[in-house]
């Protein structure tokens, strides 16, 4: 049985922001965190516009006010706005096909967050899993990881570059790749519940749980493949509601939040 929790792992305690400015020889101390952003989540609910630049700017002013406090950023964000390789495959489109569209999707939000954020002073650069030169830098490990610490914010688009993978893989993935002390999973609901807290108003949100817990009861907190890499390379997940007005500048700063997931 899982019980709530009152306090934090001490693997998030271990990333606060006491420790953002923080940087030796032997090596990086500060802050790096993978965001995980819905495509949904660049548009106004009820707008006809795929990207909604209001929205878009009010997340980058708080990844802005994260970035220029030294926590380093890396984003991966979804393309449901735009395109959902999934339901067109189940509408009778090559599931390939759709999938590789769907990456597309993903590299125009991440250029429209990226444009946000240099008009706000913040440096950004996306990076993309399917080379197009002209508008993106490819996927580069280690040139990823020196724009993190160079203060730059990374956004990286068209997921993994690979059909059939979603792109909460893509943010354990890049999270595994570049030594992400968390992953910060903007959702619409302020936690992971025992059951949807929509359907049932008796639902009970967890403070924090183990990976195994999670999947043993399937609980919906990300597909199956990005669990288990996060599962397997020690890399928690901090389940939170962006709609709240300051929430996402919280998360990204270490403030209580949400849901932990670790793995204890």
């Amino acid at each position: 049985m899982i019980s709530l929790c009152k306090q934090r792992s001490p693997v998030f305690s271990k990333t606060l922001m006491t420790e953002a400015n923080e940087s030796t020889s032997a090596g990086r101390k500060s802050r790096r965190v993978v965001l995980k952003l819905s495509g949904e989540a660049l548009r106004e609910e009820g707008s006809h516009d795929n990207i909604s630049p209001e929205i878009v700017g009010q997340m980058a002013k708080q990844i802005a006010e994260a970035q220029k406090a030294g926590i380093e950023i890396a984003i991966v964000v979804g393309g449901g706005n735009f395109w959902r390789g999934i339901s067109a495959s189940n509408r009778g489109m090559e599931r390939a096909t759709a999938d590789y569209m769907g990456m597309l999707a993903t590299v125009m939000n991440s250029l429209a967050l990226q444009s946000m954020l240099e008009a706000m002073g913040v440096p950004a650069r996306v990076q993309t899993a399917i080379e197009m030169k002209n508008v993106a830098e490819p996927f580069i490990r280690r040139v990823a990881m020196r724009h993190l610490q160079k203060g730059r914010v990374v956004i990286f688009g068209a997921g993994t570059g690979n059909p059939f993978f979603s792109t909460d893989t893509t943010a354990a993935l890049r999270a595994s790749e570049v030594n992400a002390d968390v992953i910060l999973k903007a959702t619409n609901v302020d936690g992971v519940y025992d059951s949807d807290p929509k359907k049932n108003p008796d639902a009970v949100r967890f403070e924090s749980l183990t990976f195994h817990d999670a999947l043993s009861r399937r609980l919906k907190v990300m597909d199956s493949t990005a669990f288990s890499l996060c599962m397997d390379n020690n890399k928690p997940i901090i389940v939170f509601d962006m709609n709240v007005p300051g929430n996402l500048k919280k998360a990204l700063m270490g403030e209580h939040l949400g849901t932990l997931v670790s793995n204890g």
